[in-house]
Order: structure tokens, then C-alpha cells, then sequence
């Protein structure tokens, strides 16, 4: 027969003892400890403790953005009014009115209708107007031709009362043409084409320059980062910032570069980099990505506010280069974005850090044995990725045109369009994936799709590249498995 045992935990031994006299045996006792013990080193089992980190960080990432939505939606939510007419909304159509002299018109009514609702506004001395409409979607504009000055009329051929749709931006700007004689021609379809395409162009460039940051993002580090449209948000928010605050336009592009850059540096320090250290997966980084990127876009709502700002030289008239017509704006777009884009070729090309970050996407590991600081590599990726998404959202808000906290988010499927399209980790994929977005959703209002629908296009496209070539355009075949 077995011997008894002492059933007490602080005995080494499971005999029985002098002190017990059996009597643990003849009762059992009335409750019971469990002691969850690590798993000593050296042993085959791991130890969880990533996994709870991570799922803590996503925890303190869903935490962080429950206490900046409730004040935030505060903040942002209207104040009850003794009247409606001084009701304020989100979503604007403006617009401003001038004769064939430039000249400002003022004190003309316009009205806007959809449905139930009807607003009213008479433009101001400087010929602006702007009506708050609840919702966006279609309205009916509609100039009050009897509160013209003598002596100036609407142009012949145009709309009056006429229809207008949003589309990717709270506010929306309608233009009157005046002049005495002054007929609106009709533009053919071949000018037409021309005209959306070199505007297609300068989309393309544009969206590039947030694609590349993001396609090196992902190349240096495999990381398929969601908080990449704030990013971009946050470069057209400080240049408005900095210029609202009184500095100089040019000092305000400037520090809001170097804010982008700082944000990424940031990011990369003060998260990805401690990430990357514990091992944490790529599926568990994208998803705190995400709780980043919410954070982040609620946290600008807070001290930005849910309205359309407008930058400095927002509002420009078209000009005549031979057979196009393009606003300067997007031709001063066209230009920064095309010089950007091919000093960044030529610094992977042909410069030490260039050929250093080609070398960690294509292999980190084989790259650190080489030699090369593969943390210092990806730090100086993530600032110019930060850098280049600041500077292609300050061209985003005069492209759209207007500043929105959530202008990022907006443009953010299309940037990973692009991405993909072109090959993924590969810059000059980013780039030719952008392009080809931006002339196809320019493009397609040429060919009778509906303004709201023209980004869907775009992702059509992709998925149909896709469906052929699904490394995209540059990308090169993986062996899996």
C-alpha cells in the first residue's frame, strides 16, 4: 500500500510530516491556489508575452481613442440657437462674383435647394458667398438676375438655375460668368480630353508623392501603414496653422515639411521601432496602424474643427498654355511634384543612402551583415516618407480645394491603389500605379460617368490589373511555400 502524503503546499516534501499528524489527509482542504508558473529558459514553449503586449497596445490604442472622440464630437457639435438662421453647417457651396473687369459684384442673391431645404446668401462687398447645406449631394443654384447691377448680365449659354453635386469635399465652388456680349463656348470632346488629361496628370503626380513615402514605408519594413492619410492631413493642416498664426506662407510650407518629417521620426521611435524589437507580427502593427490612424484624425477634429478651411491663393482662374486650360495652381502642382519625385529617383539611384534602402527592402538581413545600420536606414525612410506625405497633402487641399481633418482618409484608398497597381515596395511602381489612377479618374467624367463615381473607377482598374498581373505593374513573382 502507498504511503500517505501531506497535501500542503509549503512542505517540499509530499510525506507526512510530525506537525500534520495525517490530518490534511483526513480532510480536504477548502480551497485551493493555482499558481501559473513562466516557463523557465531554455524550454521548447514560448512565453506569451508579445501576444499581450500587443493585444495591451491595441487596448491603449482603442482606450486613447474613445477619450478624444467624446470631447471631440462635443466640441464639434453645433450649440442650440434661439433661431435657425443662424444655424451653421459643415458642408458649403461658395463661390465668388466678378464682371469681365474682375471687378467684385456684390449684393447679388443666390439660392441653393434640395428637397425641403432652401438657403439664401447675397454676396459680399469682395463678390464671395457661401451657403451652409446640411448634407451634401445635388442642389440647385440659382443666381436672382434681378438683383444684378445695371449694366451686368450672366453670360449667354450658361445654366441658370443650374445643378450641382459634391464630390469628395465639404465644400463646393460654383462660378458665375459675366460681361456684356460675353458668350460661354462649348468646349469640344478632343479639348475636353486634353484638358482632363494633363488635369489627370497633375493628380497622378500628386497622389505619387504620398505613394512613394508609403511604398518605401512598406518595403523598409513590410509594415502596411493605415495612419499614413493623416500624415498626409497633417501637412495641409499646418501649413494653415502657421499661416493663421501670422508667419509668412513660404516659412509655413516650410515648417510644415519639417512637422511631416518629425511625425514620422516620431512614429518610427516612439512605436514601430519598440514593436519591431519584441517581434510583434506585421498583421498585429498593421492593426495598431489603424487605431493610430483613428486617433490621430479625431485628435486634429479636436482642435481643427469639422469645417472647410481654405490656404492662401486657393481660389485662381484658369489660364491658357496653347490648347489646354489649367488652373495655376495644379500647374504649379505639376511642376513640384514632378521635380520632387525625380530627386527621390536619383537619390536611390545613385547616392550611398539610396542604394543603403534598396538594399534593406530587398533583404534586411543580408543588408545588416553587410554593414549597413538597418535602424538608421528605416528612421531616415520613415522621415521622408512623413515628409513627402505633408508636402503631397498641402497639393491635395488646393487640388480638392479646402483643409478637412479627414482629408487624408479620403485620399488614402487611392494612394493604396497606386501602390498596388504599380508593386508593391517598388518607388517607381508607386509612381506609375499613381499616374495611371489619376488620368483614369480624370478621364472617366470625360466619358459620361457620374463625378461621384470616378474613384470607384480607379479601383476598378486596379482590380482588373490585378486579376492578370497580381505582383501589379513592376512588382516582381514570389515563391510561396
Amino acid at each position: 500500500m502507498r504511503p500517505p502524503t501531506c497535501r500542503k503546499p509549503h512542505h517540499p516534501s509530499r510525506d507526512v510530516c510530525s506537525g500534520c499528524n495525517g490530518a490534511s489527509l483526513a480532510t480536504p482542504p477548502k480551497w485551493r491556489i493555482f499558481i501559473l508558473r513562466s516557463t523557465p529558459k531554455g524550454s521548447p514553449h514560448r512565453r506569451p508575452g508579445g501576444l499581450l503586449k500587443v493585444i495591451g497596445a491595441v487596448f491603449a490604442s482603442v482606450v486613447a481613442i474613445l477619450l478624444v472622440v467624446a470631447p471631440a464630437s462635443q466640441a464639434t457639435s453645433p450649440s442650440p440657437t434661439p433661431s435657425p438662421s443662424i444655424t451653421t453647417f459643415q458642408n458649403n457651396i461658395s463661390g465668388f462674383l466678378r464682371d469681365d473687369a474682375r471687378t467684385p459684384i456684390a449684393d447679388v442673391t443666390i439660392t441653393a435647394r434640395s428637397g425641403d431645404f432652401e438657403g439664401t446668401a447675397t454676396s459680399a462687398a469682395n463678390g464671395s458667398w457661401s451657403i451652409g447645406v446640411p448634407v451634401q449631394g445635388t442642389y440647385e443654384i440659382e443666381l436672382d438676375e434681378s438683383t444684378l447691377p445695371e449694366g451686368i448680365k450672366l453670360a449667354d449659354g450658361q445654366e441658370n438655375p443650374r445643378s450641382v453635386t459634391f464630390s469628395q469635399t465639404s465644400n463646393l465652388s460654383v462660378i458665375f460668368a459675366f460681361g456684356k456680349g460675353i458668350v460661354v463656348q462649348q468646349q469640344d470632346f478632343g479639348q475636353n480630353l486634353l484638358n482632363r488629361l494633363v488635369a489627370g496628370l497633375s493628380f497622378g503626380l500628386l497622389l505619387a508623392l504620398a505613394s512613394v513615402g508609403l511604398s518605401l514605408i512598406f518595403g523598409t519594413t513590410g509594415l502596411t501603414n493605415f495612419a499614413h492619410g493623416e500624415m498626409v492631413t497633417l501637412g495641409a493642416v499646418l501649413v494653415f496653422a502657421f499661416n493663421a498664426i501670422g508667419l509668412p506662407f513660404w516659412l509655413a510650407l516650410i515648417l510644415s515639411l519639417l512637422g511631416g518629417g518629425l511625425f514620422g521620426y516620431v512614429q518610427d521611435a516612439g512605436l514601430w521601432k519598440p514593436l519591431r524589437r519584441r517581434g510583434t507580427g506585421l498583421v498585429p502593427m498593421m492593426i495598431v496602424s489603424i487605431g493610430l490612424a483613428l486617433a490621430v484624425r479625431y485628435v486634429i477634429q479636436f482642435y481643427f474643427g469639422g469645417a472647410t478651411q481654405q490656404l492662401p491663393f486657393a481660389q485662381s482662374a484658369e489660364i491658357q498654355l496653347g490648347p489646354v486650360s489649367i488652373s495655376p495652381n495644379n500647374l504649379w502642382s505639376l511642376i513640384i511634384s514632378a521635380v520632387v519625385i525625380a530627386l527621390i529617383g536619383i537619390v536611390l539611384l545613385k547616392t550611398r543612402l539610396g542604394k543603403a534602402t534598396r538594399a534593406v527592402a530587398d533583404n534586411p538581413a543580408l543588408a545588416a551583415a553587410s554593414g549597413i545600420d538597418v535602424d538608421s536606414v528605416i528612421r531616415i525612410v520613415w522621415v521622408t516618407g512623413g515628409m513627402l506625405a505633408s508636402l503631397g497633402g498641402i497639393l491635395w487641399a488646393y487640388y480638392r480645394p479646402g483643409v478637412t481633418f479627414d482629408m487624408g482618409s479620403q485620399i488614402l484608398l487611392l494612394i493604396f491603389a497606386g501602390v498596388t497597381l504599380g508593386g508593391l515596395g517598388t518607388v517607381f511602381g508607386a509612381l506609375i500605379g499613381s499616374i495611371i489612377v489619376g488620368i483614369f479618374v480624370e478621364l472617366t467624367t470625360v466619358f459620361g460617368l457620374a463625378a461621384d463615381l470616378k474613384y470607384v473607377g480607379a479601383l476598378f482598374i486596379m482590380i482588373v490589373v490585378l486579376l492578370f498581373r497580381p505582383q501589379g505593374i513592376l512588382g516582381r513573382r514570389e515563391r510561396v511555400g
